[in-house]
C-alpha cells in the first residue's frame, strides 16, 4: 500500500511537471507565431492585432511597452511581476506561474517594433483551465479507485505468495520439535516456492529416515549392552552363593570373562565406527603388497579355520596399493573372520586377488549357510544381524560390516555382497588402482 502510494504521489508530480514544460513550449511557440503574423503585416496597428488572437484563443494575452504598461484590455487581469517584464523587454524569455490562477503556467517573449522592445504575455485562460478542473474530481476519484484495485490484486498475489511460505515457517517449527510428516505443502506448483516445497518435502523424508536410523541405532546398543549386562548381573549374584561347587563358580565367572570382553569389543567397535564417520579422518597411505597382506590375515586367522578343518583355496596375484595398511587389515580380518564363523567344518573357503587396468578386485566367497535375498540390502547396517533372535551362539555385535564398509568408502573403494541360502556368500571389494 505504501509502495502504491508513494507511487501515485511521484507519478502524478512528474506528470504534472512534464505537463507543465509542455503548455510552456506550446505558449512560446504561439507567441511566436503571433509575432511572425504581425511582421507579416506591419502596417495593422500593433495593439489591435494582438486583441484580436485574445479572443480566438484559449490563451490570454497580454502586450507590455517599454515602460511596463499594459496596452490590452484583459477580461481577467494576468498578474504579471516588473520583474518579468523588465526581464522579458531586457530581450530574454520569461517562465513562471501565475500564482493568482492557481499556479497556471505564463511566458513571455520578447519582440521589436520600430525600434521599440515590446513584451508579448501569454497564459491558458482562466475560463477553459476552469471548467477542465470541474472534470478534475472524476480523474483523482479514478486515481483513486485504480489505487485501491490495484493494491487488492497485490494483496491477493501476496497472499498467494505468503501462504506457503507461511505453511513452510510451520513445517519448520513442527520439523524442530520432531515432526518429519508434511502433506500439506504446495509441492504442486511450478514457480521457486514449488521447487522449495518439494525440497523440503525431500528434506523431510530424508531427516525421518535418519531419525528412524537414530532411533533404531539406540535400541539396538541398548539391547546389545543390555544382554551382556544382564548376564553379569545374574552370574555376580548366583556367586554369591555359599553352597557352590568349584566347577559351577569357574563356570560362571568365565562368562563373566566373556560377556565383559563382549562388552568391551563393543564399545571399541562403537569408538572406531564413530571416528571413521568423521569427514576428515586422515588416511595414512602407503604403498605395499596386497597379496602379502592377504597371505598374512590367512595365516593370522589359521587356528580359527583348522579347527574346523576348513579348506582354504588362495589365488592372489603380485599386486601393490597405496592405501591404509592397518585399516585395510582389519577389513580383510573380519571379513575373513565372518567366512569362517559362518562355514560348517570341512567346508571351503576362496579368497581371490586380480589387477586389472584401473582397480585391484579382492573376493572372499564361503561355502556357508548363505544369506536370504531380502537381507542383503541391509547386511552393512550398524548393528544387523542375520538371525533375527540375536542367537549368542554365533557372537558378534553388528558393526564390523558397517566398519568395513566405511573403510572401504574412505578409500574411494566399493564392497559388494551375492548369496544364495545354503549355498554360500561372496563379499567383493574393490580398490581403485594408482596410476
Amino acid at each position: 500500500m505504501l509502495s502504491l502510494f508513494a507511487a501515485f504521489i511521484f507519478s502524478t508530480w512528474m506528470f504534472e511537471g512534464r505537463t507543465h514544460h509542455f503548455i510552456e513550449e506550446t505558449l512560446v511557440k504561439d507567441a511566436n507565431t503571433i509575432i511572425e503574423a504581425y511582421q507579416s503585416n506591419p502596417s495593422a496597428e500593433l495593439g489591435s492585432f494582438v486583441q484580436s488572437f485574445s479572443g480566438l484563443s484559449l490563451y490570454s494575452i497580454q502586450l507590455y511597452n517599454k515602460e511596463g504598461a499594459p496596452l490590452l484590455e484583459d477580461k481577467e487581469p494576468m498578474h504579471v511581476q516588473q520583474s518579468h517584464i523588465k526581464q522579458v523587454l531586457g530581450g530574454s524569455i520569461a517562465r513562471t506561474l501565475d500564482t493568482e490562477t492557481h499556479g497556471l503556467p505564463m511566458v513571455g517573449v520578447p519582440f521589436t517594433v520600430k525600434g521599440d522592445p515590446y513584451a508579448l504575455f501569454l497564459t491558458l485562460d482562466k475560463n477553459t483551465v476552469e471548467e477542465e478542473q470541474e472534470n478534475m474530481p472524476w480523474i483523482h476519484a479514478l486515481y483513486i479507485l485504480v489505487l485501491f484495485i490495484g493494491s487488492f490484486l497485490i494483496l491477493i498475489a501476496a497472499r498467494y505468495v505468503v501462504n506457503p511460505i507461511t505453511r513452510l515457517t510451520e513445517a519448520t517449527k513442527k520439523m524442530a520439535k520432531g515432526t518429519f510428516d508434511f502433506t500439506t505443502l504446495p509441492t504442486n506448483r511450478r514457480d521457486e516456492i514449488g521447487q522449495l516445497s518439494v525440497s523440503f518435502h525431500d528434506m523431510a523424508k530424508e531427516l525421518a529416515k535418519l531419525d528412524q536410523m537414530r532411533q533404531d541405532f539406540v535400541s539396538s546398543v541398548s539391547h546389545e549392552i543390555q544382554s551382556p549386562l544382564t548376564s553379569i548381573s545374574g552370574f555376580s549374584k548366583a556367586l554369591k552363593q555359599k553352597q557352590m561347587s568349584d566347577e559351577s563358580r569357574l563356570r560362571y565367572l568365565t562368562i563373566i570373562e566373556e560377556e565383559s570382553e563382549r562388552l568391551s569389543r563393543l564399545g571399541q567397535n562403537l569408538l572406531q565406527l564413530s571416528y571413521l564417520q568423521q569427514e576428515k579422518h586422515p588416511l595414512k597411505a602407503a604403498a605395499y603388497r596386497l597379496d602379502e597382506q592377504l597371505r598374512r590375515v590367512v595365516i593370522t586367522l589359521e587356528p580359527l579355520w583348522t579347527v574346523k578343518e576348513i579348506n582354504m583355496d588362495v589365488d592372489l596375484e603380485a599386486i601393490t596399493v597405496h592405501a591404509d595398511k592397518d585399516q585395510l587389515d582389519q577389513v580383510w580380518i573380519n571379513l575373513l573372520s565372518n567366512a569362517i564363523k559362518f562355514t560348517a567344518p570341512h567346508g571351503t573357503i576362496r579368497i581371490q586377488s586380480i589387477g586389472k587396468a584401473h582397480q585391484n578386485i579382492v573376493s572372499i566367497t564361503d561355502s556357508g549357510i548363505g544369506i536370504p535375498e531380502e537381507e542383503l540390502v541391509h547386511i552393512f547396517k550398524p548393528f544387523h544381524k542375520v538371525d533375527k533372535a540375536r542367537s549368542s551362539s554365533v557372537k558378534g555385535n553388528g558393526l564390523g560390516l558397517s566398519i568395513v564398509k566405511q573403510i572401504v568408502e574412505m578409500h574411494n573403494g566399493e564392497i559388494q555382497v551375492s548369496s544364495s541360502l545354503g549355498s554360500g556368500t561372496t563379499f567383493t571389494v574393490t580398490l581403485p588402482r594408482e596410476n
